[in-house]
């Protein structure tokens, strides 16, 4: 290949690498079709909403994260050590320290474990300390438009965003987060901000960006929304015996069966819990990979609470078992 080849072909990658960092939705169809149903429904200025698209990022480094999700391709002994560290457990007792009364006060408002809400904080963002840096608007754009896998649920949470943007008074360009357009703290999507963030400290405004009282008060508040039954067990270690059927674990992250049952088919607990528990209770059962062999739980109704904030099995456990080394160093 010749020099002036080689010289040609650089910048012609550099050119389009460049324009598909620079590109902007000002004239992307399905932008204006979100446009047209902002000014339509909502009463925004088209010429407004025109000029933030104008200034839009695609983010190439984002379609790129989200066709490769890291943790969730690890197994659970790999998975875990990401999240439950001596590390997380330090910051999460002087992230506590600093805002001890609110976590207090949230637990006996809303009646969610004070180190559930801590570990949430910590396994999202290492309590506040690393919340994302990519514009939102740029990163749901990114993925309303240009992510054609999960392009209607994106193109929702952008339009949720502008009009969480308005109701905040906040330039919608201004604010960053996740790759994925999640936000502050607790790394809420913007339906759920909207949905579930609360003014913590009756300031008058949410703030779950700035605001770790906000914050605090928020994720409590998600996880009562979604059904948290207070002083209820949330999940137990399981011994397997016989010929258990493969297809008994990980079939659910509801729990679908009763406890008896799991334990006529030959998953029981391995210990008796204390206070006893109804074996009408209904759990799943999960089988997490270790080194060595595996590992056997039964999540119940709280567990599944849990996922609700992230589908998954495994971040459901880390943030368990972070709660749990939590709740041994900020108990009152």
């Amino acid at each position: 290949m010749s020099a002036l080849l080689k010289v040609g072909l650089t910048l012609f990658i550099y050119w389009s690498m460049t324009s598909l960092a620079q590109a902007d939705y000002a004239d992307n169809p399905a932008a204006l079709a979100l446009v047209d149903e902002l000014v339509r429904e909502q009463g925004f200025d088209r010429a407004e909403l025109l000029a933030v698209f104008a200034q839009v990022e695609t983010k190439d480094s984002i379609l790129k994260a989200m066709s490769r999700p890291a943790e969730k391709s690890k197994p659970w002994y790999e998975y875990r050590e990401i999240f439950v560290t001596d590390k997380r457990e330090r910051e999460g007792v002087a992230f506590y320290a600093r805002h001890k009364e609110t976590f207090q006060r949230a637990e006996q408002e809303l009646g969610v474990p004070q180190e559930v809400i801590l570990a949430i904080m910590g396994v999202e963002t290492y309590y506040g300390r690393i919340t994302g840096s990519y514009r939102v608007m740029d990163a749901l754009s990114t993925l309303a438009f240009d992510y054609p896998k999960r392009s209607v649920f994106f193109t929702k949470e952008l339009k949720s965003y502008l009009i969480l943007s308005r109701e905040q008074g906040h330039d919608p360009l201004a604010m960053k987060g996740s790759y994925a357009g999640a936000m502050g703290y607790g790394q809420f999507m913007p339906s759920s901000y909207r949905a579930y963030a609360i003014d913590f400290d009756n300031d008058g405004k949410i703030d779950i960006w700035n605001n770790p009282v906000d914050a605090i008060g928020s994720v409590a508040n998600y996880f009562k929304a979604h059904g948290w039954k207070a002083d209820e067990p949330v999940v137990f270690p399981a011994t397997v015996t016989g010929m258990v059927p493969e297809e008994l674990f990980n079939k659910s992250l509801r729990p679908y069966q009763s406890l008896a049952e799991f334990a006529e088919a030959g998953v029981a607990l391995e210990q008796p819990a204390q206070p006893p528990l109804d074996p009408n209770a209904m759990a799943t059962a999960m089988k997490f990979e270790t080194q060595d062999a595996h590992e056997y739980w039964l999540g119940m109704h709280n567990f599944y609470v849990i996922t609700r904030y992230n589908h998954s099995a495994m971040y459901a456990m880390s943030v368990y078992q972070l709660s749990q080394l939590l709740a041994a160093r900020v108990a009152p």
